[in-house]
């Protein structure tokens, strides 16, 4: 039993469990003819929600961050194990002194799912567009309309020479030294990005796959890759390389460039692309 295990109220007058809020796990998973599965838990008949169909998850300990606390809910509760999921961003739910925070993640694999605990009655995959038809826990009921469409991947893809060009630290004078110190800063994205631009994901914070893009003498800072962030060299133009990026086949991907080249912008747009200057981004690193 944590220390989070317990009853508390809000501003709404409710009532909830978790002490120190609550978090779930919505897991799904997009099989090669584009059907998404979403695993859900039915929930044992003595619990809170009997027999009704939702979200592992549960009550946060004191110590631990809403990502950690779902993953290690559902851990504890059925047999999907923690490592194999790719989580893509968080959704609160806030009722003023107690929240709730659903966490999205894609698993490569649809993986068969046990239940692990007293609190399970049955792990299932289901078809996202026959959840519905279940029959829900209350809360998530709720939340599914807004859950179902944010399940998506957000890929920073980063114009490193136009971002590197934005400081005035000078990167003149050693233009590798620069961008091995824009990739190294870029690390800190993996705890999470919050205010994404024009509504491209609907998560409060996202945890998106990071591709800084170098072109001529900074070329060889991609012999080192960063920790969470792939660097990737362009052959030729660094313009031509983002552009090829975006035709990612993933349905369930969405692009965001980071840019000032209006050129360029132009071109990631017509791709299909969200474009955000460096000024955001900077913003976000140390």
């Amino acid at each position: 039993m944590g220390d989070g295990d317990g009853w508390a109220g809000c501003g709404q007058g409710h009532t909830h469990w978790g002490r120190f809020g609550a978090a779930g796990l919505l897991a799904y998973h997009r099989d090669t003819d584009g059907q998404v599965w979403v695993l859900l838990q039915q929930r044992a008949w003595w619990g809170l929600g009997g027999g009704t169909w939702g979200m592992f998850g549960g009550a946060l300990h004191s110590h631990e961050d809403p990502v950690t606390g779902a993953l290690r809910e559902t851990s504890e509760e059925c047999t999907l194990a923690p490592g194999d999921v790719d989580v893509q961003g968080t959704s609160v739910e806030d009722h003023g002194g107690w929240s709730f925070t659903s966490v999205t993640a894609a698993v490569p694999e649809r993986v068969h799912v046990e239940p692990a605990s007293r609190e399970t009655r049955r792990a299932e995959w289901v078809r996202a567009e026959e959840v519905e038809e279940r029959k829900l826990f209350a809360p998530f009921a709720r939340s599914w309309p807004r859950l179902q469409d944010a399940m998506k991947k957000l890929v920073l893809v980063v114009d490193a020479a136009n971002v590197v060009g934005a400081r005035a630290d000078g990167w003149w004078k050693d233009r590798a030294g620069a961008n091995a110190r824009l990739r190294d800063e870029l690390s800190v994205l993996n705890r999470g990005v919050q205010g994404v631009p024009g509504g491209l994901v609907s998560y409060d914070q996202a945890f998106p796959e990071v591709v800084l893009v170098v072109e001529g003498a900074a070329r060889k800072v991609a012999d080192e890759q960063g920790d969470g962030v792939s660097v990737v060299a362009a052959p030729g133009s660094g313009d031509d390389h983002i552009v090829g990026l975006l035709t990612d086949p993933r349905p369930d991907t969405v692009h965001l460039v980071v840019t000032a080249d209006r050129g360029l912008r132009a071109r990631c747009e017509g791709a299909g692309a969200a474009v955000t200057g460096p000024r955001w981004l900077l913003d976000r690193l140390p």
